[in-house]
């Protein structure tokens, strides 16, 4: 097993598919072939040229794969770019196998993952398949670019509808099962432009800008502590803000755009109502400012009583393991999936810290547990 992860890592590292640009033909294409020879059915699912998805199925036979659960799996192929060359010790593009670990580009974040899961879709094939319900693989792009060519199109266009989905990421082969929702807004306020000799004859909408900030800091400061659900916490912050254009010209424009976090149970669009009555009530003219809406997505918790979860539980206690549940900081792929009430579970070798960097590299013992564990969640859940 350990010489087949790594051969399989070694391969998909040698297929660059960094973005930008963000092509994923040929590693699509390597998995595609792969996963036909062991007998799955494979759909290259594409909504922009050059932009391929996987999607490889395989049912029961006769009247059992309606009467299982249908299991998704899922690895994004896409990763971040080389950044500086010079960080790199090795050949980012050429895996090196060191200390127990392989080093490459996306070789943690989440090409490690997307080795494991093809290694478990082979080994499940040699093993006659599922016996019940129907196990679905995809490997997508555009995670990176948070776009929605990958992921969220397989969602929208009803191709992948899991009754749970186990996505790979670097959780040091530990549990996320909860995620928080996210939603963007950019706030923009208008002015006068004037002579900075003489602001009196302009309006300054950096001042305006700050008043409305003001007033949002001043409500979000009261309003968000009491939000929490064990270690996950509703945030704000404002990411970007930009105004005026010189230094001796009062700024007749100006914007910001703001980040929340929102808990499993609290909803994009009441948070964006919210962040909009706070600054209809900060008192500035409605002509002189917008609040848009710029996208978001809910957060997700998966139910405490969940099959696929349980049988994950199972699945580490058996290797002698304590079950650890992390807090995610950031968003993955199954947020497209927040509202389906499915289990959703990110879980994969490697370390977040690996994510990113030069030098990025996965423990190969960590992708063999990770891999005897997800074999073993299929055994419980698909017989």
């Amino acid at each position: 097993m350990k010489k087949d992860l790594v051969s399989l890592l070694s391969d998909l590292i040698a297929l660059p598919s960094p973005y930008p640009p963000g092509t994923s033909v040929e590693i699509c294409a390597y998995a595609a072939k792969r996963l036909r020879k062991a007998g799955y059915k494979v759909e290259i699912a594409t909504h922009k040229k050059g932009v391929d998805n996987v999607v490889a199925r395989r049912k029961a036979p006769g009247k059992q794969g309606a009467k299982g659960p249908v299991i998704a799996f899922n690895a994004h192929v896409d990763t971040v770019g080389v950044g500086e060359r010079t960080n790199w010790k090795s050949d980012p593009f050429k895996a090196l196998v060191k200390g127990g670990l392989v080093y490459g580009l996306g070789a943690g974040n989440c090409k490690g993952s997307m080795a494991v899961q093809l290694w478990l879709a082979e080994e499940i094939a040699r093993r006659g398949g599922p016996a019940k319900g129907e196990l679905i693989f995809t490997f997508v792009a555009d995670e990176e670019n948070l776009g929605p060519e990958g992921m969220e199109y397989l969602r929208k266009s009803g191709k992948v509808r899991p009754d749970a989905l186990i996505l790979g990421a670097q959780t040091e082969n530990n549990l996320i099962v909860a995620e928080r929702g996210v939603m963007w807004a950019r706030l923009t306020t208008r002015g006068k432009a004037a002579h900075a000799g003489n602001p009196d004859a302009g309006d300054n909408a950096i001042l305006r800008m700050m008043r409305l900030v003001g007033a949002l800091s001043s409500y979000y400061d009261k309003a968000l502590p009491n939000r929490r659900s064990g270690a996950m916490k509703s945030t704000v912050n404002i990411g970007m803000f930009h105004g005026g254009h010189n230094t001796n010209v009062v700024p007749s424009a100006c914007t910001v755009e703001i980040d929340r976090r929102l808990l499993p149970d609290e909803k994009v669009k009441d948070a964006f109502a919210e962040l909009k009555k706070v600054v209809d009530g900060a008192g500035e003219p409605k002509s002189q400012y917008t609040v848009e809406f710029l996208t978001g997505t809910n957060g997700f918790a998966a139910p405490a009583n969940g099959q696929a979860v349980a049988a994950f539980e199972a699945a580490v206690k058996q290797t002698g393991r304590k079950v650890k549940f992390l807090n995610a900081t950031g968003v993955s792929d199954g947020r497209y999936y927040a509202d389906d009430g499915i289990e959703i579970i990110n879980f994969g070798p490697g370390s977040g810290a690996q994510g990113h960097a030069a030098n990025e590299s996965v423990p190969i013992d960590e992708m063999v547990e990770a891999a005897e564990i997800q074999l073993d969640v299929v055994q419980r859940l698909l017989s």
